[in-house]
Formats: structure tokens, sequence, C-alpha cells
């Protein structure tokens, strides 16, 4: 690939880092492209779209943030001028805590979630009174909690809803404890709980493949689709389209199916 600009910012002091909270204007987009994306796979294949949107007369200017908070607040105060980090349940619910009005301009992939664990390599091996680590953040600790129902684990209440709690288990024969994690912190404490619940780009830089190393594993009909977001009157902007339009391309998907050769990453229609 021939060397475009490209910049990146990698974002490490989140504290230094000061967004406005309130609503904001539109920000216009023409010929520059700012994305904040999280590293693997998000900014990853952010950069394999560079010379197709050069082409077109776009310079790509990739943002890495590495939480699930701080793209959305750069987005809605036009830091940045679409995120590509997150699943539409977590960018609907966030909205609705924050009272932003962002919106999805296309769905790119799904990034199955998974329950690993470093001491058991099945779900039958999980004893009783285990201790099971799960995203804190509401959508995604919904999301976990349906996958542990789904291997037959516990149960939720009917109608607890994509963001289910652990108060909304309803049968737990196994007795399992749950541990409120930082979704980007629970790859670095497998060893200290007896499972544990990973995001897709959490597990990816950890080593971690659902279907190798996974004791459970999201199914294919998912409805947690990664989007690219964007302030609301910009996802028919030309140069967002031309975005998503190269993330849905051949090279995107070739490098997904050689890298990703275990279902890892899932590129949608």
């Amino acid at each position: 690939m021939k060397k475009i600009l490209v910049t990146l910012f990698v974002l490490i002091t989140l504290s230094t880092l000061v967004f406005a909270q309130g609503g904001n204007e539109t920000k216009e987009i023409t010929d520059t492209i700012r994305v904040g994306a999280t590293p693997d796979p998000h900014g990853v294949l952010l950069s394999l779209v560079v010379d197709d949107l050069a082409s077109q007369g776009y310079t790509l200017e990739i943002v890495e943030f590495t939480d699930y908070v701080t793209p959305n607040e750069a987005l809605q105060a036009g830091e940045i001028d679409a995120n590509y980090f997150q699943h539409l349940p977590y960018l609907e619910s966030f909205n609705a805590e924050r009272g932003y009005n962002l919106v999805s301009a296309g769905g790119i992939h799904i990034e199955p979630l998974a329950l690993y664990s470093t001491e058991y390599s099945s779900i039958d091996e999980i004893p009783d009174g285990a201790t099971i680590a799960i995203p804190n953040d509401p959508t995604n600790e919904g999301r976990a909690l349906l996958l542990l129902q789904s291997a037959g684990l516990i149960t939720l209440a009917d109608d607890a809803g994509l963001e289910a709690v652990p108060q909304d288990i309803v049968d737990n024969p196994k007795n399992l404890e749950f541990r409120e994690i930082e979704a980007a912190t629970l790859p670095r404490i497998m060893e200290d709980v007896d499972g544990a619940v990973i995001n897709g780009n959490y597990a990816i830089p950890a080593g971690l493949i659902a279907t190798r190393d996974g004791l459970y594993v999201e199914g294919a009909d998912s409805p947690y689709v990664n989007v690219i977001a964007v302030q609301p009157g910009n996802e028919d902007n030309p140069a967002i389209q031309a975005l998503v339009k190269a993330l849905k391309g051949e090279k995107v998907a070739a490098y997904v199916a050689e890298r990703y050769p275990n279902g890892e990453v899932v590129l949608v229609d």
C-alpha cells in the first residue's frame, strides 16, 4: 500500500481531553474525514481503505481511542466526523443516557461475543459458585447475560431485554457470582476469575479467538452490528457514504477472510 498521509492520534491520557457534552450543530464534512476507532479490528480495517478514499479525493484521519465513552463524546462535540467502535444497541443506549442523537450511517461487521476461561475447557466444567466477569456498561452487560442464558448457565426474566442486569436473573443453578468490570480490563483479569465474557475488539488484541478459545460463542444472528456513527444529518454525506462503501468493499472482505478465518470478525451485507 502506498504511503498516504494518515494522522493517527493515540489518546492515552483521557483525563486531559475535554469534550463538549451538550448539543451542537452538525459539522460539515468535506475532503477530510476524521474517524475515531478502537485499534483492532476497527482501526486496522479503516487503515485498509485510506488509498481507496484518497483516490476519491478524501483524506482519512484515524483517531485511536481505547475506551467506549470518549469516542461518542468526541463525535458529539464535533472533534471527529465519525466513529467506528460500537454496536447499534450500545449507540442507542448511550444516546438515551446522555441525551445525544448520534445515528448510524451503516453497519459493517459483527464481533461475536464469547465466554473465555483460563481454568476450564468447557461449559460443563464450570463449578458451583464460580465467578464470572462481565462488562459493566449497560448494553454489553445485557449482551453477556444473554450469552450466558443461551449457554444454559442462567435464566433471565422474560422482560429483561437487551439491557439485562444480574438482578434480572431468575434461575442460577450453579450459583454463579458476577463481577462487573470495565470491558477493556476483562482480558487482563481472566486469571482472577473462573470465566470472563469478553467483547471481540478486546479479545482479539489479547490473542483470543472466539471459535478456538471460547467456551461458548455468540450466534451468527447477533443484533450487535458494529456501525459507523455520525452526527444526525451526516449519514447521507457523500464522504461518509464513500467510507461505508469502502469498508464493505473487496479489499476489506479479503483481509477479513485471511486475518480472521475463524469468524472473529463477520462482515454484514
